[in-house]
């Protein structure tokens, strides 16, 4: 297997989302067991899902750095460095500690625009013992890319993912 690819197929063409997220939160488990460098662990858990969910063009990572989030590891084109918590919508999903699934962005009051291409996004908190660490935040160039499977597989994603940054601050 190759060491950078992690065994990862280019976007593996899954009808069956339960099963995809439930395949996808087992690579990411095996990828970040045993590895304690939260940034390396965010990097691995960007390229997984990057290069395992069809139509992203963006999957990455904020997180909370003096009451804003700041751009971490992520997959796709360059993005907004920094968003107050309580805008768009991942500043959203941070504030509201709830995901955030947005059909169509342009219809999202004060949607922050990185990338013209996105259309829909969904963006979850990254909760550890009540406080928020920052948000998963995926994008796609597709209205209405994301559901209520892929919210829930994500929720799990970001619990394992949560659950591997061990006992020190995220980054």
């Amino acid at each position: 297997m190759d060491e950078h690819a992690g065994g990862f197929s280019n976007r593996p063409d899954h009808s069956d989302k339960p099963s995809l997220y439930a395949d996808l939160a087992s690579q990411i488990s095996g990828l970040l067991s045993g590895e304690s460098d939260p940034v390396a662990n965010f990097a691995n858990a960007a390229a997984a899902i990057y290069h395992s969910l069809p139509n992203l063009n963006w999957a990455g990572f904020y997180l909370i750095r003096d009451g804003e989030l700041v751009l971490g590891p992520f997959q796709g084109k360059p993005a907004c460095v920094r968003i107050p918590v309580g805008k768009g919508v991942c500043g959203t999903a941070a504030a509201s500690r709830r995901s955030v699934l947005v059909r169509d962005v342009h219809a999202f009051p004060g949607h922050i625009a990185c990338d013209s291409a996105s259309e829909s996004e969904l963006v979850v908190p990254l909760i550890r013992g009540g406080v928020v660490l920052g948000v998963l935040d995926l994008d796609s160039p597709h209205v209405a890319r994301f559901d209520a499977q892929d919210q829930a597989g994500c929720e799990a994603l970001a619990a394992i993912i949560v659950r591997h940054l061990g006992p020190a601050s995220p980054a």
